[in-house]
């Protein structure tokens, strides 16, 4: 199927964006888990500047993969498919459909997550603590995600 070159270039340009994005993610997850994240660890991000930036770079790559991939990346590729890209719920459920996603309820779930790490953890560490587990357990569904969009762009010539 043949695109117009803007399409193309948008597409081509997200490839490699979640290719850094994984990368960096994978490199912040091996950086916060050297060992189990805890409560008392967690604390230990208002006096250690080194943990509380990798812990900062975790979140951050984490929400910004989830965004780029589900926020971005989906309607893109979806509006080049020749799918009308709708409300993010919708997109999720193509998504799912195509393979791309294990389950759009669960890229919801993480979606969430994600609003929670950045909006809510500087106050409690029973919430980021929680908050970072889960994220931890979600990293392989997002880089997972990013293989199966990249394949697909692949498989339709569309990736760099």
């Amino acid at each position: 199927m043949k695109i117009e070159s803007g399409k193309l270039e948008r597409l081509k340009f997200l490839s490699r964006v979640i290719e850094k994005e994984s990368h960096h993610l994978a490199v912040s997850l091996s950086r916060v888990f050297k060992e189990p994240f805890t409560a008392e660890r967690a604390k230990t991000a208002y006096s250690d500047d080194d943990f509380s930036e990798s812990l900062e770079a975790f979140t951050s790559r984490f929400a910004r993969l989830q965004d780029t991939l589900g926020d971005k990346l989906i309607p893109h590729l979806l509006n080049a498919m020749g799918e009308k890209p709708a409300s993010v719920i919708d997109n999720l459920d193509k998504a799912e459909r195509f393979g791309w996603i294990t389950s759009a309820d669960e890229w919801l779930a993480i979606r969430d997550l994600r609003n929670q790490m950045v909006h809510e953890y500087i106050e409690d560490l029973v919430k980021l603590t929680s908050a970072i587990q889960t994220a931890q357990i979600f990293v392989p569904t997002l880089l997972s995600a990013a293989k199966a969009l990249e394949n697909e762009l692949q498989k339709r010539g569309w990736s760099v």
